[in-house]
C-alpha cells in the first residue's frame, strides 16, 4: 500500500517507516525541517517537509501522495520543539502537540476525506492516565482520566479529541503506553542517573511501557488490517512506580532513587506528576493481541531496559 506518515521523523515514524518499507509499502514521511529529508531518504520513504498546523499544507501534501493510509503521529515533545520536559507546566509543555493533536487532527482528516482516504490510523495515548476509580488496570471501554483542574486537561483534552474525530471517521487509535528504546531511553534515564527522578510517597501509581519497535509493529498491523476503533499498545506488564523506577535506576548503574513524601513533591513537581507516582492507572493490551494479532517483542519493560541499558 501506499503509507502516508505524517511526522515521519519523529522518535516513533524513525522506527515505523523501516518496518512499513519492510513489509513492502511504499512511504511519504513528513517533517517540518527540511535538514531532515536525507535522513529519511535513508529510512527507504519519500520525505516531504508539511506543516502539519497549516490545512493547505496538509492538503497539499496527502493529494500529491496518493496515500490508500494515513498514519498521524505528529507531536511536539522533543526538546527542540518544546523545550526540556516539565510535568509541573503541562500546558506549557505540550502546547504544540495538543494543537497538533486537535487543529492537525482536523487538517489530516480533511485531507483523507478530499481526497478519497479510507485508512486512517492515529497515535493515542495510555500509559498512566486511566480513570482514577476501580482497578490498577484499564481497558478500552475504561475512560481516560481528563484532569480536570490541573495542568494536564488541555492534554487530556486533546487526546480525546483524537479519538472522538478519528474513531468517527471509521479510523483508529493507538494508545501507546510509555515509550522507551532508541532516541526514548536516554531522556527517560537522565534524570534517573541525576537523582532528579524520586519515588512519590509509596509509589503505587501504576504505569505502562511499550518499547518504540514494538509500537511500530502494531501500527503496522493496524495499517495493513484498516483497524477502526481504539486499541492499548502497552507491555503485558503494568506495574507500580516502586517497582519500576528502581529497576530502571539499578539497569541505568545509578543510586537507587530517592522517596519524597507527596506533600513534598507536590509544589516542587506539580500536581501531575505526584497523580502519576501514586494513583495512576495502567492498561491492558488483550484488545490488540486478540483483534490485531500483536504480539511484543518485550513483553515486560524488566527485559527491554535491560537491554536498552545493557
Amino acid at each position: 500500500m501506499r503509507v502516508f506518515v505524517a511526522g515521519g521523523s519523529g522518535v516513533l515514524g524513525r522506527r515505523l517507516v523501516p518496518q512499513l518499507v519492510a513489509r513492502g509499502h511504499e512511504v511519504t514521511a513528513t517533517t517540518t525541517s527540511a535538514a531532515k529529508l536525507e535522513a529519511l531518504d535513508r529510512l527507504g520513504a519519500e520525505g516531504v517537509v508539511m506543516d502539519g498546523l497549516d490545512a493547505q499544507s496538509v492538503g497539499e501534501a496527502v493529494a500529491k501522495a496518493r496515500p490508500d493510509v494515513i498514519v498521524h503521529q505528529m507531536t511536539a515533545i522533543s526538546v527542540g520543539h518544546a523545550g526540556k520536559p516539565d510535568m509541573k507546566h503541562m500546558d506549557r509543555w505540550f502546547a504544540g502537540t495538543n494543537r497538533l493533536r486537535t487543529e492537525g487532527t482536523d487538517h489530516l482528516l480533511a485531507a483523507a476525506e478530499a481526497t478519497g482516504v479510507d485508512g486512517f490510523v492515529a497515535q493515542g495515548y495510555a500509559a498512566w492516565n486511566g480513570i482514577r476509580s476501580g482497578g490498577w488496570v484499564k481497558t478500552e471501554q475504561d475512560p481516560l482520566d481528563p484532569m480536570t483542574g490541573t495542568p494536564a486537561e488541555p492534554g487530556m483534552a486533546a487526546l480525546a479529541h483524537v479519538e472522538d474525530a478519528v474513531v468517527r471517521a471509521g479510523g483508529a487509535v493507538l494508545r501507546y503506553g510509555w515509550f522507551y528504546g532508541p532516541g526514548a531511553t536516554d531522556d527517560l534515564v537522565e534524570p534517573v542517573r541525576k537523582r532528579q527522578f524520586p519515588v512519590v510517597g509509596g509509589g503505587t501509581g501504576h504505569c505502562s511501557w511499550v518499547h518504540l519497535d514494538d509500537a511500530a509493529s502494531a501500527t503496522v498491523l493496524a495499517v495493513e488490517q484498516r483497524a477502526a476503533g481504539v486499541f492499548n499498545i502497552v507491555d503485558d506488564e503494568p506495574a507500580p512506580a516502586a517497582q519500576w523506577l528502581p529497576y530502571l535506576a539499578e539497569r541505568a548503574g545509578a543510586k537507587r532513587p530517592m522517596r519524597v513524601p507527596a506533600w513534598l513533591a507536590r509544589p516542587l513537581a506539580g500536581e501531575v506528576a505526584v497523580t502519576m507516582m501514586t494513583q495512576g492507572r495502567g492498561f491492558s493490551n488483550g484488545k490488540a493481541k486478540r483483534e490485531l494479532g500483536w504480539r511484543p517483542r518485550y513483553p515486560s519493560w524488566r527485559a527491554g531496559f535491560a537491554e536498552e541499558l545493557a
